[in-house]
């Protein structure tokens, strides 16, 4: 069974998912960009021997937002994520992270090493990035929509039906997998239900790093690392990767069957390299 926490961090409230026993191997988890700490309730279950929490990032599920006016750069979440641990009193702890989760971290392993046991990451590792001549355009497109933020009505949906066929169409996950999301990921609104998730977060990014930028904190990993990559998922495709991957001392690469969501959609294969990652002397 999971039980809910609330950690009150020096800036915000951050809510979270936990399982396990106290004494358990400390995980704290990560879930993906517009996901929820429910990401991982089907693999969580099979981690034996750990104390998993996962947390609602900053802006998502029952977490609180940032402040009016404020943005969400990729590098802020990392001392969220800081906080949480000290929330939870953990001075030394084990990552997991899925897709933007995993970019957060790998950056948390690398920015503070000596608190890191282990780092696992599932479809994500550090941050995507873009065209630095495109950065001028983008600031542009993120100040538009931050102005017109006040002036747009967010999506309502009449049942929870409503809500989860619009998830799978969304990100091609399951019936079954977006029902778990999206539970944790709504709330009752006048005519329905909206979601949780600040509508900031789907603004386009106002400030990417430049890919060497992100090199030099691959560089930085030292714990031991696991990433597991769907098949049919993002990392593969990308021939970036492969030098993000070489810059990691210590990093096993798995690749599964399945998606973007392969812990979410089949968390068996995922929980076979992660109950002996996590638990490993």
């Amino acid at each position: 069974m999971s039980e809910e926490l609330e950690l009150q961090t020096p800036y915000l409230r951050l809510a979270a998912r936990a399982w396990g026993p106290p004494n358990g191997v400390p995980v704290l988890a990560l879930h993906g960009w517009l996901d929820n700490a429910a990401s991982f309730d089907a693999l969580a279950p099979l981690l034996p021997n750990t104390r998993l929490v996962a947390l609602d990032l900053t802006g998502h599920g029952r977490s609180e937002h940032r402040p009016p006016g404020i943005h969400y750069h990729f590098v802020d979440f990392i001392p969220d994520v800081v906080a949480a641990a000290d929330a939870l009193g953990w001075d030394r702890f084990a990552l997991l992270g899925h897709s933007l989760g995993g970019g957060i971290a790998s950056f948390v392993a690398a920015t503070l090493p000596e608190r890191i046991d282990r780092v696992a990451m599932i479809e994500g590792l550090g941050p995507p990035t873009s065209d630095p001549a495109d950065g001028p355009a983008n600031l542009r497109k993120t100040i538009q929509q931050m102005d017109a933020l006040p002036h747009k009505r967010p999506p309502v949906y009449a049942n929870l039906e409503a809500a989860i066929q619009a998830r799978c169409e969304a990100s091609g996950l399951s019936w079954v997998a977006a029902t778990i999301l999206v539970e944790r990921g709504v709330r009752l609104v006048d005519g329905g239900f909206g979601w949780r998730t600040d509508p900031r977060l789907r603004f386009v990014s106002p400030l990417y790093l430049s890919e060497p930028q992100i090199l030099a904190y691959m560089e930085r990993i030292v714990a031991p690392a696991l990433l597991i990559c769907g098949a049919d998922g993002y990392l593969v495709k990308r021939a970036y990767m492969q030098e993000r991957y070489a810059r990691i001392a210590d990093l096993t690469v798995k690749i599964l069957p399945g998606g973007h969501h392969p812990h979410l959609e089949d968390p068996e294969p995922c929980a076979h390299l992660l109950a002996p990652f996590f638990t490993a002397v």
